[in-house]
């Protein structure tokens, strides 16, 4: 039994499945399986639980980090939050605009998209982090309750499930940063405002795990949390999708119970597997994703657009595609590729003891 003050490999290596599956979806070369794709709006594909396994694990993350300073709102604590926040935030900005700078357009701000990825991540740290050292952990469940009440209420009377420019998700997007900074390939920005209410929400479940997991007196108390929370969110959010339906592109409640319920799952089960029973061998590849997720994650945004630009990409995908006709396995095989790719640059920094902290 590992004591309660150990730290937990499984939790590297959930975070580690998860950045090395953001990267294999995100880099799929051509026609990609279905699997490998995002469901167009309605329903889920095993793509459609990489980001949100990656947010349940950073509110895990994030009681875990805090209560090192006992969660005491000091000017320390404060303005490392602000830091990140801002930093984060900015680097997702300063990606996109790598994008269309490469090209030459350097001044690409009357167009450079706002909501992303990282964007999320950014409001979704800071606000839970502040969350948790301003308010009584008391009112954690009562607020992932109300917020996840009012975005549905949001979506119901907002013609939320609506795949076009009536939706108010996309209304209110518009309307406050204009449809030039927003995301091009869909009425709805995947990434919007109003979605980040259910994502915080959605963050504050794994924050919830993680005061489960640290006041725990032993590993199998751990674990049974781990499955009996995801076994209730997996059921309340296949419930609750009977009237709001499952989907990634608006952030549905339905969406945040089912994927935090099935990320639950998974870290009780690579509890079993590592820390229980300690098989530990095939996890090195995992915790070198898991050690440093962020900057592994940025550096692979970056790479790809470098690479595409400078058309090594192509010539790497023609080269496979030569190799193996079938465009889906090619595909797969480019992806698999690039993911080997960061593994290297992570795998230099993980043997050298370098921990890169955004």
């Amino acid at each position: 039994m590992a004591s309660n003050k150990q730290r937990l490999l499984s939790l590297d290596i959930l975070r580690g499945i998860t950045v090395a599956g953001m990267i294999l979806v995100n880099n799929g070369y051509g026609e990609s399986y279905e699997m490998l794709q995002h469901v167009a709006w309605n329903g889920m594909t095993p793509c459609d639980l990489v980001f949100p396994f990656f947010l349940f694990i950073m509110g895990v993350s994030t009681y875990l980090s805090l209560s090192k300073y006992q969660f005491k709102p000091t000017k320390v604590v404060v303005r490392k939050i602000v830091k990140r926040t801002v930093l984060l935030f900015l680097i997702g900005l300063a990606i996109h605009w790598l994008d269309y700078a490469i090209e030459g357009d350097f001044l690409c701000f009357g167009h450079l998209r706002i909501w992303a990825v990282l964007q999320r991540i950014a409001l979704c740290y800071g606000i839970v982090s502040l969350f948790a050292i301003l308010v009584s952990h008391k009112w954690v469940i009562p607020t992932i309750i109300v917020l996840l009440a009012i975005y549905s209420a949001i979506l119901v009377f907002g013609n939320g499930y609506a795949e076009d420019a009536t939706n108010i998700l996309a209304r209110v997007d518009t309307q406050l940063f204009g449809a030039e900074h927003l995301y091009t390939k869909s009425a709805v920005d995947p990434e919007g405002l109003l979605g980040t209410i259910s994502s915080v929400a959605h963050v504050l479940i794994g924050f919830y795990c993680g005061l489960k997991l640290k006041k725990a007196g032993s590993l199998s108390e751990k674990v049974i949390n781990f499955f009996f929370i995801g076994t209730i969110l997996v059921f309340a959010g296949y419930l609750l999708s009977y009237g709001l339906p499952l989907n990634k592109r608006i952030w549905s409640p339905s969406y945040v119970l089912v994927t935090c319920g099935l990320a639950s799952l998974s870290q009780g089960a690579l509890m079993v597997i590592i820390d229980v029973w300690g098989k530990k061998k095939w996890c090195t590849f995992f915790r070198v994703f898991g050690v440093n997720p962020l900057f592994i994650y940025v550096a692979s945004e970056v790479l790809a657009i470098v690479l595409g630009h400078l058309g090594v990409s192509g010539v790497v995908f023609d080269g496979i595609h030569a190799v193996i006709p079938a465009a889906k396995v090619a595909s797969l095989t480019y992806a698999v590729y690039f993911v080997l790719l960061n593994f290297v640059l992570g795998y230099i920094l993980y043997k050298r003891n370098i921990y890169i902290k955004l």
